[in-house]
């Protein structure tokens, strides 16, 4: 009998180990949680130009830390909020955007396309001038970059241009103020506005392409620490340099 109940009580033992190991044998863990990523050029602390053309749309990345003075400038024309002068009219504009219907002047296969110019040949003055933003760590390295055209040091104004390849290029670096980068698609679209049909004594497009507007996207602010559960919930080269002729 006490070997009966032994063996009896040997196989409940046996039967709980067993229900208890597979009971313990935990799911794969779940992958945390991440952040749902902010839509596209609205990443957290970036401030983005969306140039809106007749040939599509360019999208770049500005640089308001490397390039402080020639951001504000870009976004003050850019959006109306700083004035300018008509270069053709004499008349100082408040409220209007400089960049809204003016054209790429010049345009340059494996270099650059500039434009911003309200004249639309190159020559127009909008009535002051800026200093060079130079650093050391931001060069013409890469296709895509944004920068200010210049007749000469310190003499920025709204002209601006966009390089196609890195080859021809170079050599800007030290001399022009980078404010931007664009994106690949911006590039390609470069590439094809730099060859276009153009007048070989000025690199002026025949037909050129028009900028209908640039808008400003200003990226969205990076999230608050995580606060204790008591806390009150958070509210909500070779090649011409880009000059202004």
């Amino acid at each position: 009998m006490r070997n009966a109940f032994l063996v009896s009580a040997l196989l409940f033992i046996s039967t709980l180990a067993v229900w208890a190991q597979s009971s313990t044998q935990a799911a794969p863990a779940a992958k945390p949680a991440t952040a749902p990523k902010p839509p596209l050029h609205q990443a957290a602390g970036t401030t983005t130009a969306i140039i809106e053309t007749t040939a599509g749309n360019m999208t770049c990345t500005l640089f308001p830390d490397k390039a402080p003075i020639g951001v504000e400038n870009f976004i003050g024309l850019a959006t109306g909020t700083k004035d300018w002068k008509n270069p053709v009219s004499g008349v100082t504009k408040h409220g209007a955007p400089l960049y809204d219907g003016t054209i790429f002047h010049r345009v340059i296969p494996e270099f650059m396309i500039q434009g911003g110019d309200a004249k639309g040949d190159g020559s127009g003055d909008p009535g002051y001038q800026f200093k060079n933003e130079v650093s050391s760590d931001l060069l013409f390295d890469r296709p895509g970059r944004l920068a200010y055209a210049n007749s000469g040091p310190d003499t920025n104004e709204s002209q601006f241009f966009i390089t196609e390849d890195v080859a021809h290029s170079a050599h800007l670096s030290g001399s022009y103020t980078i404010f931007g980068q664009c994106d690949d698609a911006t590039v390609a679209l470069v590439k094809q506005i730099a060859r276009m049909a153009t007048d070989p004594r000025n690199d002026r497009p025949f037909r050129p392409v028009k900028i209908v507007h640039i808008k400003i996207v200003h990226g969205t602010p990076a999230p608050a620490a995580a606060r204790p559960a008591t806390a009150k919930p958070a509210t909500t080269a070779a090649k011409p340099a880009a000059n202004q002729n």
